[in-house]
Parts: structure tokens; sequence; C-alpha cells
């Protein structure tokens, strides 16, 4: 059954990351500050001011780039690369200590469905925008 938590965890935060990378580094890191879920102790990592602190700006700049047509496309463009990044980042931390081999396959993983939920989203924007 640890496995299977650990999987659908690993999973669900790595979509969050494709859609939003910095909210969901910023709850993970609140939720564990204040003790709102039981998280496992890996994701101590996040519960650090300043990482709070910078997901909380940089979710701030993103919520008001997200309301300027273009911008929001262009913004977007820039966190193709770096939503999948961040999403392999907390799938690994999500597994905690385990194996290299297991350590990657999370991080492909994460990336994976963080780029599938990401260009979900970038492309309906892009739809979007150029529509009458």
């Amino acid at each position: 059954m640890d496995v299977l938590t650990t999987l659908s965890r690993t999973l669900g935060f790595s979509f969050a990351a494709g859609v939003n990378l910095y909210a969901t580094v910023a709850i993970l890191g609140l939720a564990g500050r204040y003790q709102w879920v039981n998280l496992p102790e890996q994701f101590q990592v996040f519960d650090n001011d300043w990482i709070i602190g910078a997901a909380l700006v940089l979710y701030l700049i993103e919520f008001v780039a997200d309301k300027i047509p273009w911008v929001d496309s262009i913004w977007d463009a820039v966190h193709t690369a770096i939503r999948p990044a961040g999403a392999a980042l907390i799938a690994v931390a999500s597994i905690g200590h385990a194996q290299p081999t297991i350590q990657v396959a999370a991080a492909l993983a994460g990336a994976a469905l963080a780029s599938g939920s990401h260009l979900a989203k970038a492309g309906m924007r892009i739809a979007a925008n150029t529509s009458p």
C-alpha cells in the first residue's frame, strides 16, 4: 500500500506542477509548515522560508501574467521547460530515499505527466488568444 500511496502522491503533485509549478511548491511548503496535512519527512525540503517566499512571489507574478493576453502565452512558452523540470524534482523528492534507477524513473514520470498537463493548458491558452 505504501508504494501505491507514494505513486499517487508523486503523480498528483507532478500533474499540479504542470499546471502551476509555483503554487504547487508554495502549497507543499505551507502545508508542511503549518501541518495542514501529514506529509512524509522527505517533503520537509519545501518547508523553508526562502523556498516558500520565492514560490509565493513567482506565483503572484504568474497570476498577473496570466491575465494579460499574449503575455500569458509567452509565459507558458518559457515555462515549457521549467514546469516539467520542477515536476521531476518534486517527483524525486516525493519518493524519498530510493535506488537511483527508481529516482530516475520517478523523475521521468513526473516530467512526462507535467508536460502533458502543461501542454494541454498552454494549447488551450493559444487557442483562446487566437480566436476571434
